[in-house]
């Protein structure tokens, strides 16, 4: 059975978890979770790092293959499991699939991650709300890009459900919840029309809901 280490409330678990109900795999019976990370610790442990060096979840073991970083390991769940073409698998696709996957890694997250963990994670007295208001801001600008290709596109690679709405929609709902909970020190986010259609057509199209 595939073992999988991570919390729930792991943006990177969660991606993994979302695409597993996607392709119609089961916790207990298809692939066995074990809490890791932050308060269930083990992921320090020598044990854990011998699978995964960095000491971070997601870590997955699938007989004898083991592998870490969300994004590949989404690539590897879709790329043996997807029995029922759940997603895309012409190759045009999956490019511009991985085109988002990367932005999501490279240029999204690590603007708007400073300001999600400075004010989820950070002690009130060690938190610096200018910078937090910087990441978000500039997260917030670079959401243009998404919601025009939304305006052409049903979902984010095209006209299908892909791995790069899995990992943007998790972005794009923290950035939701940052706006919602902290307006005094983020500030109003942007409106983007097209964008948050495409989020309440996952929350009835897909185990979105599920996840989060």
């Amino acid at each position: 059975m595939m073992r999988l280490w991570g919390r729930t409330n792991s943006i990177n678990v969660q991606k993994i978890l979302w695409c597993l109900h996607e392709l119609g795999l089961k916790e207990g019976s298809d692939f066995e979770r074990i809490d890791a990370g932050l308060q269930f610790g083990i992921n320090n442990t020598p044990e854990f790092l011998e699978l995964n060096p960095n000491g971070l979840v997601p870590t997955i073991q699938d007989g004898q293959l083991v592998l870490w970083e969300s994004n590949a390991i989404l690539r590897y769940l879709v790329r043996k499991y997807d029995q029922n073409n759940r997603f895309p698998a012409d190759i045009n696709s999956q490019a511009s699939a991985d085109k988002w996957m990367d932005w999501q890694l490279t240029t999204f997250w690590p603007e708007l991650r400073p300001a999600f963990l400075g004010l989820t994670r950070t002690p009130e007295p060690e938190r610096n709300y200018a910078l937090i208001r910087k990441n978000f801001e500039t997260a917030d600008r670079q959401l243009h890009i998404l919601d025009r290709t939304l305006q052409k596109n049903t979902y984010c690679a095209g006209s299908r459900f892909s791995p790069a709405d899995i990992v943007l929609a998790l972005c794009i709902h923290r950035w939701m919840m940052l706006a919602d909970k902290f307006p005094e020190h983020v500030g109003k986010r942007s409106s983007y029309p097209a964008l948050e259609a495409w989020i309440k057509r996952l929350g009835t199209e897909t185990h979105f809901l599920k996840v989060i």
